[in-house]
């Protein structure tokens, strides 16, 4: 039988009777947007936020494109990120009216390189936009300062980081905003799409509680131009279980990726670093090799499937070539994308699939 690369079901079946109880809730409510289970994942949420206020909306994309809306965002405006990302990031950039000017990222985490960062700050950089990838955090503390001393906004991408931390600070803390995705394969999913936006700035996030639902008034009478942007209640409920497992599951996720690190050490493909300042999440546990697809192929054979995330960076992606960074000019980046492979790293995964997958990548070596 073959171990699913990302296994969103397993959880559903593991908590099968809170999720029925949390849905039948909301059908019996009578609430299904706009409601109760809504306001009490947001409360929730920014628990583990230390506090910071949390606005739910329809998905990931949606939470930065917002993010970076309500930043006052004008036509042009530089956001610097990097290619080597889900091209969630640079659409909501572009469908916001910025220009992404991509920047590669340091060879051991592949993570936005500070340096790299510092370099292509202009006159017309609006904010940085650091990605969170895999569930490693960025280097937060050296964007923030670099950002900070530019007089720029820093934007986060939490999609696929909630409960990792940096300096002891959660993700999600440190811009001025942050977003979050509740896709069904993440760290914390929904049944369904579902996003989030977190920021320290009480102004703000009344003005994205208004942007998320045409720019309403409590009299729902529109003050700006807004959009319709909403996480339903039903999601929202099913996000409230999963909320309550997540620092579980993490810990679940880094006790695998622990095993796995002791296993591979020594070996010849590349393993995650671990950073003490640093605390991943795990969202894919992700090795590089450099006959990465001869590997895949051994490990199919074994019944361990794996997926690459992400095959084609977005700067060489055509929808955003036009932005001007052709093959070569982000070599960390264009050389990740040919080599890593993600295993499973979820946490339903049982004892002996951990040992089978060991086992695996050994003997494909």
């Amino acid at each position: 039988m073959k171990i699913p690369q990302a296994n969103p079901g397993a959880f559903v079946r593991a908590h099968r009777h809170a999720i029925d109880l949390a849905i039948a809730r909301v059908l019996d409510s009578g609430y299904y947007l706009r409601g109760p289970e809504v306001a009490a994942f947001e409360c929730d949420f920014a628990t583990l936020l230390e506090g910071t206020p949390v606005i739910a909306v329809a998905s990931g994309t949606e939470a930065l494109w917002l993010a970076l809306k309500v930043s006052g965002l004008q036509p042009g405006d530089e956001v610097i990120t990097v290619a080597f990302t889900a091209v969630a990031t640079v659409a909501a950039i572009v469908e916001a009216g910025g220009r992404p000017v991509f920047v590669d990222v340091c060879p051991d985490d592949l993570t936005m390189d500070p340096a790299a960062l510092a370099s292509a700050i202009t006159p017309r950089t609006k904010a940085v936009l650091p990605v969170h990838l895999y569930g490693q955090p960025a280097r937060l503390t050296e964007i923030c300062a670099c950002a900070s001393r530019a007089g720029i906004a820093v934007i986060e991408d939490c999609a696929q980081a909630p409960g990792a931390n940096c300096a002891g600070r959660p993700v999600g803390t440190w811009g001025q905003f942050a977003a979050f995705s509740f896709y069904p394969t993440k760290n914390l999913g929904a049944l369904g799409d579902g996003g989030a936006i977190s920021t320290p700035h009480s102004g703000m996030a009344e003005k994205l509680r208004a942007w998320r639902e045409y720019g309403w008034s409590p009299q729902r009478a529109s003050l700006f131009h807004g959009w319709n942007s909403r996480l339903d209640e039903i999601q929202a409920a099913i996000l409230r279980v999963r909320l309550q497992y997540l620092p579980f599951d993490n810990a679940r996720r880094r006790a695998i990726a622990d095993a796995y690190t002791h296993a591979w050490s020594g070996t010849v493909i590349s393993l995650p670093p671990q950073f003490s300042e640093r605390k991943s999440v795990y969202h894919q546990y992700v090795v590089r090799h450099n006959r990465r697809e001869e590997l895949q192929a051994s490990l199919l054979r074994w019944g361990v499937e794996t997926q690459v995330h992400y095959p084609v960076p977005v700067h060489l992606q055509e929808a955003y070539r036009r932005y001007g960074h052709g093959v070569g000019s982000l070599p960390v980046t264009e050389r990740a994308a040919s080599e890593v492979l993600s295993l499973p790293v979820y946490p339903e995964l049982t004892e002996d699939q951990v040992v089978t997958i060991i086992q695996a990548l050994r003997s494909c070596l």
